[in-house]
């Protein structure tokens, strides 16, 4: 199954239209920092003019350390601009290693903590706003997520971002 699903996935990256990317300057690829959660670095890999991938990696974070997290992002230009957009999509993250906790209680009336070094993995879904200034390589965003963990235990937790790309 993970074959199948990683086949797709490649497929879909891969094949994708990037003629009519709409980063800035109409360039596909964008990297940068992002701070929050997670802190750490992001790609953005336009696959058409309204879609693109975003890529995390970042360190520590209350879903382990290191983690990697892809979103597949929509954009919506619903301020009649093509400077300011706001965006929404799901994603996936896999936390490695302790996390710092999530906003669920256990049975013992804990938070949920993940405590030993195995993976964890979650689905998450994004909303966000980004810039793009006219006649600049830049890209600001500012983002906010809700992340279900599915395991290796059940658990939520909210992610909120800022951060800025440079497509060269």
């Amino acid at each position: 199954m993970k074959n199948i699903l990683a086949a797709v996935f490649f497929a879909i990256f891969f094949s994708a239209n990037v003629v009519s990317a709409h980063g800035p300057d109409n360039k596909s690829f964008g990297f940068g920092i992002v701070l929050g959660e997670p802190t750490g670095l992001t790609v953005k890999y336009w696959t058409a003019n309204l879609n693109a991938f975003n890529f995390t990696l970042g360190g520590r974070s209350y879903f382990g350390s290191p983690r990697l997290g892809v979103d597949y992002l929509w954009h919506f230009y619903a301020f009649d601009t093509r400077i300011v957009n706001i965006y929404a999509g799901p994603g996936v993250a896999v936390g490695f290693g302790e996390g710092d906790g999530f906003w669920y209680e256990d049975k013992k009336g804990r938070f949920f903590v993940r405590d030993d070094d195995g993976p964890g993995v979650g689905v998450r879904g994004v909303f966000g706003l980004n810039l793009v200034p006219n006649a600049t390589p830049l890209e600001f965003f500012i983002e906010f997520g809700v992340l279900v963990g599915i395991a290796p235990d059940v658990g939520s937790a909210a992610d909120f971002a800022v951060g800025m790309r440079f497509y060269p």
